[in-house]
């Protein structure tokens, strides 16, 4: 079994689909490696490719108002994305990317082992949830998967773009922090 350092090298290296070809930084993820709940968007964009390190852009500053909202911040979670290199122009990763990717998250959440899963978006909700997941009809229900727990809400750059669903993030979020106050209870 890797630990995660290792599997951070391994994805650094990998060239396992053509992204790793456009890339300037493959972006592993970070955060608390032993956190009880993992963040996971689709993959990195401009600033993320540029800097190696997950939700930098303008996303990113409203993922972490998005945190402190529920009294989080990075280093309570771990915060990492389906595909480990940036698409062009931003878009979203494919299916074959995505399936090329998979393990390394697979591998994180084996070595991280959080309780809650949280998908930030339609493409990550559709590859860790369900493949004909509908963001716009499934977000906010919580799903159990083995002994995980996962939600989906819309992803912040979603947000960027559509000020209006930001109370039903609202709602996603306390729902969120609630199962994590649960989850603390239990284990302190």
């Amino acid at each position: 079994m890797y630990n995660l350092n290792e599997l951070e090298s391994i994805v650094k290296q990998c060239n396992k689909c053509p992204l790793a070809k456009t890339r300037i930084n493959a972006v592993f993820g970070e955060g608390d490696k032993n956190s009880k709940i993992m963040f996971v968007g689709e993959g990195p964009g401009f600033h993320e490719d540029k800097s190696g390190k997950p939700f930098v852009g303008s996303a990113g500053q409203l993922f972490d108002d998005m945190l402190n909202a529920i009294n989080l911040t990075r280093h309570d979670i771990f915060i990492t994305n389906i595909v480990k290199c940036r698409p062009p122009q931003n878009r979203n990763p494919s299916e074959k990317e995505c399936k090329s990717c998979i393990e390394y998250l697979r591998w994180q959440v084996k070595i991280i082992d959080p309780q809650i899963i949280v998908c930030l978006g339609a493409v990550a909700a559709k590859n860790i949830i369900e493949n004909r997941f509908s963001i716009t009809k499934n977000r906010g229900i919580w799903y159990k998967k083995g002994k995980f727990d996962i939600i989906a809400t819309y992803h912040p750059a979603a947000l960027l773009r559509d000020k209006k669903k930001k109370s039903d993030v609202w709602e996603d979020l306390k729902s969120i922090r609630n199962l994590y106050d649960e989850i603390k209870k239990k284990t302190s």
